[in-house]
């Protein structure tokens, strides 16, 4: 028995010996004892993941359900029927197990500020025994969204805005008159049989739609929206003006925007196509356009409304006063200077700029040596006191830099819009308008 025993431990310290001797088992015991840390690890960077995606979720529903809920913070005075409201909107996007916090809402400074909470169930860390993770985000808003406001709504009337609105308008001009300018002055035409006066008797004939025709279509668009975003009509106001030669007030802000429509189709009041200036100048128009907007206020009552400037132009600054290039004479044609929109936005005011593009015509002699001409050529600095955006050549044309100058001129790159066909114009100045509307800012 006992020499069977010794016989029997003896193998089993054999066996040991052996095994310990025996690298690959090195390896394996190694692996296994990594094994569980390394699968805690790769599973907490993907739960890690999944808990910050679904953080970003909620920091985007808690930040569109308050941005929602500001903009009716001048419709109640009822502030717990508001936070009901950003409840019902926050749970209509959210998941069911996030939980909505405190919500505090301050009317008089149209401040709503409110949290969130919720938990990610995981998937790898299980194995560590952690469940969930939780996450929270805050968020602030501050509007107001629905404030009172006075909308400026500036239209460029120079010649220009005479072109054929579409490429087909502008052929058929061309086929008929060589010119796809509408212009009022200039030789009659006889076509056939019919005697036109000018360009525009021509374009009226054949029903040709007129880049100044599509603006008023894009202001219209703008009125519509005003009476949707304030039905009770107590808290927008409209103005209508024309810039060229000088500004011209066509409507002094009013609440109803009927009056603004009638306004806009009266040929009278110069806003339609069957009236244009002879000239545009933007440094006499935009300042005297500074007096009549005056200051901007915080939007908090009707004495001190917030005020936009939405321009709706080609960006050219033309004069009859003409200027020598070598043998030859040409009329003072250049972008306008940005630095003359800086008194309007210095005093509280937000520019917004829908750039109607100045296509080019390159078969035309007059716009070869204007605006298809460089801005070298056109001695910006020294007529007109501009100053060109660092890195671009001056070798580009005058045309090509009109979006450097209007985008300069708006208040911020965001609130300028470049536009070259009608359905651009028309949907642009509309986007304007509503992107000015949604500009709430996120305090946190």
């Amino acid at each position: 028995m006992k020499s069977a025993l010794s016989y029997s431990l003896a193998r089993v310290f054999r066996a040991l010996r052996n095994f310990g001797g025996n690298r690959n088992g090195n390896v394996a015991m190694v692996v296994a004892f990594c094994l569980v840390p390394m699968l805690v690890a790769v599973g907490a960077s993907f739960d890690y993941i999944r808990s910050y995606n679904a953080r970003q979720r909620m920091q985007s529903d808690l930040d569109a359900a308050l941005i929602a809920a500001v903009k009716q913070i001048n419709n109640t005075a009822d502030t717990e029927a508001l936070k009901r409201k950003v409840a019902d909107w926050f749970h209509a996007q959210v998941e069911s197990n996030y939980t909505l916090g405190a919500i505090n809402i301050d009317t008089s400074n149209h401040n709503i500020t409110a949290t969130a909470s919720g938990t990610v169930p995981t998937t790898f860390m299980k194995i560590a025994n952690i469940d969930t993770v939780d996450v929270s985000v805050s968020s602030a808003v501050k509007g107001p969204a629905t404030a009172y406001l006075n909308v400026y709504i500036v239209i460029d009337t120079s010649p220009s805005m005479l072109l054929a609105a579409t490429t087909a308008g502008q052929a058929a001009m061309y086929s008929g008159i060589k010119c796809q300018f509408a212009c009022h002055t200039g030789d009659s035409h006889t076509i056939g049989k019919k005697t036109y006066a000018n360009n525009y008797d021509y374009s009226t004939d054949k029903k040709i739609k007129l880049r100044a025709d599509v603006a008023g279509d894009a202001v219209r668009d703008v009125l519509d929206m005003v009476d949707q975003s304030d039905k009770s009509h107590e808290r927008i106001k409209v103005g209508l003006y024309s810039l060229g030669d000088t500004l011209t007030e066509a409507l002094s802000p009013t609440l109803s925007t009927d009056t603004a429509r009638n306004r806009l189709a009266d040929q009278s009041y110069g806003l339609t196509s069957a009236t244009s200036t002879a000239a545009t100048y933007f440094d006499v128009s935009l300042a005297t356009l500074k007096k009549k907007v005056g200051a901007g206020g915080d939007g908090t009552s009707a004495a001190s409304p917030l005020k936009l400037v939405l321009l709706l132009t080609d960006g050219v600054q033309s004069q009859r006063e003409w200027v020598t290039n070598g043998s030859n004479y040409w009329p003072k044609v250049a972008p306008l200077n940005p630095a003359w929109c800086a008194p309007l936005k210095n005093q509280s005011n937000t520019m917004a700029v829908l750039y109607t593009e100045y296509l080019p015509i390159t078969t035309d002699w007059g716009y070869n040596a204007t605006v298809g001409a460089t801005m070298a050529s056109a001695n910006w600095k020294s007529t007109w006191g501009g100053t060109m955006d660092s890195g671009v050549s001056t070798s580009i044309t005058r045309r090509d830099y009109i979006p450097y100058a209007l985008a300069g001129c708006a208040s911020s790159k965001s609130l300028f819009i470049s536009a070259a066909s009608s359905t651009e114009i028309t949907s642009g100045l509309s986007a304007l308008f509503n992107q000015y509307l949604s500009s709430v800012r996120l305090t946190q």
